[in-house]
């Protein structure tokens, strides 16, 4: 039982370690932008070693992806109309559009300061290939739109990037910006039945 409770506590300093680190580093990140990041500065601010740094996250580049992780993870929404597999992939799409829309509007500046890290790497690209497939399977997309163009646009459409540019800092809420993304989604679309 000993042991038990004194595992508990030892990950309990890790976690809290983790989440030193990560704020610490996400308060750089957001004061001086992400390509100047040193692994001392975020070991000073987080008062551990960079040691620790490397041991947890390997490199200054895997800490920034953990940063990028942890703001896409603590900013994403519940699905808008539930991630039912069920769903019309058009509404899939909208829905697609519509979280990376909400969950860029939670901290554009601390995404704006990670330009190399700001998409989700393979995971999104699966998603994408993932949707691209299901409009395909419904006849949803236009003739002669390949499965990669349409994987291709889907990706193009959720980056920071493009989200950012519509954005304008809150000019427009993150719903105008993803009705403007779904309407130059139709690029790839079949005309609705």
């Amino acid at each position: 039982m000993e042991g038990r409770h004194d595992l508990g506590k030892r990950q309990a300093g890790v976690d809290r370690t983790k989440a030193a680190v990560l704020a610490a580093a996400r308060e750089l990140v957001a004061a001086s932008g992400g390509t100047h990041l040193s692994v001392g500065a975020v070991a000073r601010r987080a008062g551990v070693s960079r040691l620790t740094i490397y041991n947890r996250f390997g490199s200054r580049s895997g800490l920034l992806r953990a940063v990028a992780g942890e703001a896409h993870g603590r900013s994403l929404p519940p699905a808008p109309n539930g991630a039912n597999g069920a769903q019309d992939p058009r509404e899939q799409l909208r829905d697609r559009i519509l979280t990376a829309c909400l969950t860029w509007a939670s901290d554009p500046a601390l995404f704006r300061a990670l330009p190399a890290v700001t998409s989700a790497g393979g995971q999104a690209d699966q998603k994408d290939r993932g949707l691209a497939e299901r409009l395909a399977a419904a006849d949803q997309l236009r003739p002669g739109c390949s499965l990669k163009e349409a994987e291709d646009v889907i990706g193009a459409l959720t980056t920071f990037a493009v989200f950012d540019r519509l954005h304008q800092d809150g000019r427009r809420s993150p719903a105008a910006v993803a009705d403007i993304l779904m309407r130059l989604a139709g690029a790839i679309l079949s005309p609705a039945s």
